[in-house]
């Protein structure tokens, strides 16, 4: 059997959920399509004179004239009426100065789509004033003392409320490190929400930030973390996985999304980035084209959203802001077979391997 065959096979089993289960939740599943939207440092630290960072290249993945994240992200917005939510990187502003996010930022607000604000302290680094506080140069939120933090954020607010026109309701911290005094110093500056946790990307260390799903008032904070289930590896033991478009084959997220209807799931929080639409050469993004399974998977989740709309609606931060901050939500762990971990791994490495498949 050749890759691709075995791939398409592994990715569908036989004994799929049963739609036609007796449902817990009454009201529809929300599902939160969430978009750090971000910049790269690009190996500017390593290589200073040859390598400066990108912006446009990372965000808009312009292939043969045409845009295949952000512009592809927005027309696929539109077309199945979804609204999202983007955590819009602004310590970048540092090194680029307001463009061309502002240029983003626009661009959202046009397409109606909701914006939040996304911290990579690292851009902070590049602050050329010299009566300015010094900043640690590493990029995690967390492992910061109180004041240091309050400064970070403080100063990532302003410049999102210059761009937008408004305070942000959530923060997502840079590859979704947090501890707790992330969210003390959050609560101190007046932000409701955020969305820092994602334990199959990286598990904190403070048992109170361990959290799979649903909403959890931490220090005052409503965290509402990336939605996590469970499968097995090829050893057969547990693994946390953490649900991301890049890494997930549709098979596997139809079929998770349906047990989490059926098992009573009332929100779950998907990640993505707009360089996962496209595929490049290196790290320095020289030649690129679209990654059409991503842009597949995409596609099929915004299509099944629309399709299953008394199961399922797309939810955003500003909109359920009032909903969300109400009250906390405990949900269950919902586990998968472990046949779809095993062609979530075929389909991903063949997609890495084949240029054009």
């Amino acid at each position: 059997m050749s890759l691709q065959a075995a791939a398409l096979h592994c990715t569908i089993p036989r004994n799929d959920t049963t739609r036609a289960q007796k449902l817990v939740t009454k009201s529809p599943t929300e599902i939160c399509i969430s978009i750090d939207t971000e910049f790269s440092i690009a190996g500017y630290f390593d290589h200073p004179e040859t390598c400066p960072p990108l912006a446009e290249a990372v965000v808009f993945g312009e292939v043969d004239g045409k845009e295949e994240s952000l512009g592809f992200l927005l027309e696929t917005f539109d077309h199945y009426n979804i609204r999202a939510s983007f955590f819009v990187e602004c310590a970048n502003y540092f090194y680029f100065g307001d463009e061309p996010m502002q240029t983003v930022v626009d661009r959202l607000q046009a397409a109606q789509q909701d914006i939040q604000l996304h911290v990579h302290p690292i851009w902070l680094t590049f602050n050329k004033d010299p009566e300015a506080e010094l900043f640690s140069r590493h990029d995690d939120c967390s492992g910061r003392d109180f004041d240091e933090l309050k400064r970070v954020f403080s100063t990532c607010i302003d410049i999102f409320q210059r761009w937008t026109g408004h305070k942000p309701l959530a923060i997502r911290t840079g590859s979704l490190r947090a501890d707790e005094n992330v969210y003390r110093v959050m609560h101190d500056l007046g932000v409701p929400m955020s969305s820092n946790i994602a334990l199959g990307v990286f598990e904190p260390r403070e048992p109170l930030l361990r959290h799979e799903s649903g909403r959890h008032l931490i220090h005052g904070v409503m965290e509402l973390p990336v939605f996590t289930y469970r499968d097995s590896n090829f050893a057969g033991r547990p693994h946390k996985k953490s649900l991301q478009i890049t890494s997930c084959s549709w098979p596997e997220m139809k079929h998770l999304l349906w047990k989490a209807r059926n098992s009573g799931i009332e929100n779950i929080v998907i990640l993505t980035h707009p360089f996962e639409y496209i595929k490049k050469t290196d790290f320095r993004y020289s030649k690129m084209t679209r990654n059409r399974v991503n842009q597949r998977r995409l596609q099929h989740l915004c299509e099944f959203i629309q399709h299953h709309s008394q199961d399922f609606v797309s939810a955003d931060f500003s909109s359920h802001y009032p909903a969300w901050t109400r009250s906390e939500l405990q949900q269950k762990t919902i586990e998968i077979p472990s046949i779809y971990a095993v062609g979530r791994k075929l389909h991903n490495r063949l997609n890495d391997l084949v240029w054009s498949y």
